[in-house]
């Protein structure tokens, strides 16, 4: 009867996953029915039944899930000569019965969204590629925009998370007078159990599908916080891709009337556009470099000494960024690299730049 029950669970799953899957080879089908379908109607359930809770229950779920997975396969070597050839079929059967209900659980919660088409179409955002000299212009703008905005900064508040979701999700209504896509109801930002690991891990924040949370690693220095948490909460809404929510964080954070959250999305915009630089053009990433203000130096100082304390690989990605060295990771497309993040800030302020 239960090798019955397993077979017939495995029919269903694999016939739900693939459905799942073939449904998310069509974006546009996927964009209709389900991102701005039924997603925004199961994302902000989800945020308001996790919101009651206030510490990350998406973490301790996780662990949960993989200290289950671990017990079952330690469980299932340690009986195995004792296991009969019929269990020998039905566990692992079992095992993809379970793997298969995370696939499924994960696609429907959040997952399909990186099938959906980029979110630059939907804010009618342009992609055309930027000539080195057109780069550079784009870092000369943001160079003055981020010295111009640090001035303006007075004090640096101390977040706490209940600040940050409050200023973030207003933030985002004020973006959603402009375009739907910008609706953020039922805010659920919290902060992560452990900033030591995440930290050491070189994390930011992360957001979790299975409980709608968006997770802030609130170890992090204060002047880039109101950045990272517009871009976790971009994550709650459906946009999956790295490069597309730092896009949604951007626009929200340097949208919002606070100029501290003005200032940590200019900042973290100039490190990738500097980033680009120092690839493609090392003389002109150094007279860039030499223009930022003092106290913007000391802002990518504090950062980089941060990632130095926690985790080695986070602080070899500044030290790239901000001094002399160049290929991390081997760069394989060397100069002929590009970030969609860069490419969609030169389509949206490539008007405002004068050669």
């Amino acid at each position: 009867m239960l090798k019955h029950s397993v077979h017939k669970i495995l029919l269903v799953s694999t016939s739900l996953a693939l459905l799942i899957f073939l449904f998310g080879l069509f974006p546009s089908l996927v964009q209709k029915y389900y991102s701005t379908g039924i997603y925004p109607y199961i994302s902000s359930s989800l945020r308001f039944i996790s919101s009651i809770v206030p510490f990350a229950i998406g973490d301790i779920i996780y662990a949960l899930l993989i200290a289950f997975a671990l017990y079952k396969i330690f469980n299932f070597f340690q009986n195995r000569k004792s296991l009969t050839k019929k269990d020998r079929i039905i566990v692992p059967i079992q095992a993809l019965n379970f793997f298969l209900a995370l696939y499924i659980v994960f696609k429907i919660v959040w997952g399909l969204n990186y099938s959906r088409p980029s979110i630059s179409e939907s804010l009618g955002i342009g992609n055309e590629k930027y000539s080195v000299k057109e780069l550079v212009l784009l870092g000369d703008y943001f160079v003055n925009k981020t010295n111009n905005l640090k001035i303006k900064q007075t004090k640096i508040p101390a977040y706490s998370i209940h600040d940050l979701e409050k200023t973030s999700s207003n933030a985002y209504y004020l973006m959603e007078k402009k375009n739907p896509l910008f609706r953020y109801k039922n805010p659920c930002l919290k902060s992560v159990l452990s900033p030591w690991l995440t930290s050491k891990a070189g994390i930011e924040g992360y957001y979790a599908p299975l409980t709608g949370e968006a997770n802030m690693n609130m170890a992090l220095p204060g002047f880039v916080k109101p950045y990272v948490s517009c871009h976790e909460i971009a994550h709650q809404l459906g946009i999956s891709y790295e490069d597309e929510a730092n896009l949604l964080g951007y626009l929200t954070a340097s949208n919002s009337p606070d100029v501290n959250y003005q200032y940590a999305a200019n900042y973290e915009m100039l490190r990738y556009i500097l980033f680009e630089i120092r690839m493609k053009s090392p003389e002109d990433y150094k007279i860039l470099h030499d223009k930022l203000s003092a106290s913007v130096l000391d802002d990518f100082k504090t950062e980089k000494e941060f990632w130095r304390k926690y985790n080695g690989d986070m602080f070899g990605y500044m030290d790239a960024a901000f001094d002399s060295f160049l290929k991390l990771n081997n760069q394989p497309k060397g100069i002929d690299s590009y970030q969609d993040i860069v490419i969609w800030l030169w389509n949206i302020h490539k008007d405002e730049i004068t050669p």
